[in-house]
């Protein structure tokens, strides 16, 4: 198979989607990469490197996209990118369809076999692909929310950790999977007061005993939710549906009742937000002020790091991609139920069900 590599164009967007040392992988299993020209200068790889691990490199986006089986990105296609969809091509990728509409009905109208990083699952309900990510996006939140609450930002003022003789910041993580986990490690670990929420009161017992007493785990309901939200310094808001559209736990009004500068990161704006106030912005102008609350809700936070996001990314996505090129999708997705799982469209159907649910649509299964 012909797996091809553009370069991200999203804006901000340093990462890139295979490091040299994949495609070398990807060369082993008898598989040819292209990749763009200056595809990995932001993530710290030159087109010596992709050259020297096998693979081939081209001048422009058209003619990866023209020329590849697959293509493998970072983030979703964007607008400009959209004439370059093809019938029959599998494109790999972080998706998050469900809030996106027009980019869901051109890969439709394309007839574009398309996987969702996002959406890979495993039996036991886990994200892999997304996991990585999550770890580095949890960890940058507590970076981003300290930069909200300065002073300069328009934030509350709130040193985080504290000071001697004076009371550590209050931050709430709303969502206990992977990326609520690691922003109340960092958290925790720099000295602030930390409450970490969520429904399943399984998962709050292993965080828990994971976090050994350094956090406050909150069972999460409009009550809870609404008090300690209200005593926050931060909130991070790390909710996940795969596939679906985030729930809207934090109104408008609820946002209004914050204390005045206080913050909220939205890693769940992929998804649509965890607030009724968040909008997705971007690294160049990550905030802006909704009823006295800063809100940081950049889309691909991750990109802020792109050396470390690219090497994580590509040690987790690398051996589906191998898989779907070497078994071909389908027979991937049919013997990998995982794969299966990461399928939102083919030949013009939507087939992943919580991207049918939020578009409205039926969703057809190619293995039934």
């Amino acid at each position: 198979m012909l797996i091809g590599v553009p370069t991200e164009i999203k804006t901000d967007e340093r990462r890139v989607s295979l490091t040299p040392a994949g495609a070398a992988a990807c060369k082993t299993h008898g598989h040819r990469v292209i990749v763009q020209a200056g595809a990995g200068v932001g993530s710290g790889f030159s087109d010596r490197q992709y050259r020297d691990s096998g693979a081939t490199v081209v001048r422009s986006a058209a003619e990866v996209w023209g020329r590849a089986d697959m293509v493998l990105k970072v983030k979703e296609p964007q607008p400009s990118e959209f004439r370059f969809l093809r019938p029959g091509q599998i494109l790999f990728t972080y998706l998050h369809l469900a809030p996106d509409k027009r980019l869901t009905n051109e890969l439709l109208k394309r007839r574009v076999s398309a996987v969702g990083y996002e959406t890979i699952q495993l039996e036991d309900g886990s994200l892999p692909l997304l996991a990585p990510m999550s770890e580095v996006a949890g960890r940058l939140a507590i970076q981003a929310g300290s930069w909200c609450l300065q002073a300069l930002s328009g934030g509350r003022g709130v040193l985080l950790s504290g000071a001697p003789g004076v009371r550590p910041g209050k931050v709430v993580v709303v969502g206990g999977g992977i990326a609520g986990f690691n922003a109340c490690r960092v958290a925790s670990g720099i000295g602030a007061d930390v409450t970490i929420m969520d429904v399943n009161p399984s998962r709050l017992r292993y965080l828990s005993d994971l976090l050994a007493g350094h956090a406050t785990t909150i069972m999460s309901n409009r009550a809870t939710l609404e008090e300690e939200v209200r005593q926050a310094d931060l909130v991070i808001g790390t909710v996940l549906v795969a596939g679906a559209r985030t729930p809207r736990l934090l109104s408008a009004s609820l946002v209004a009742r914050m204390k005045p500068g206080a913050a909220i990161v939205d890693l769940s704006i992929d998804q649509g937000g965890i607030s009724e106030t968040s909008r997705p912005t971007t690294h160049t102008r990550p905030t802006f002020v909704r009823s006295g609350v800063v809100h940081y809700c950049v889309t691909n936070m991750p990109a802020m790091v792109p050396h470390t996001s690219t090497y994580a990314l590509t040690n987790a996505t690398l051996s589906y991609a191998l898989e779907i090129a070497d078994r071909g999708l389908l027979e991937a997705g049919r013997a990998n139920r995982a794969i299966g799982w990461g399928l939102n469209t083919y030949d013009g159907h939507v087939v992943h069900p919580a991207v049918a649910e939020a578009m409205r649509m039926k969703a057809h299964s190619p293995w039934e």
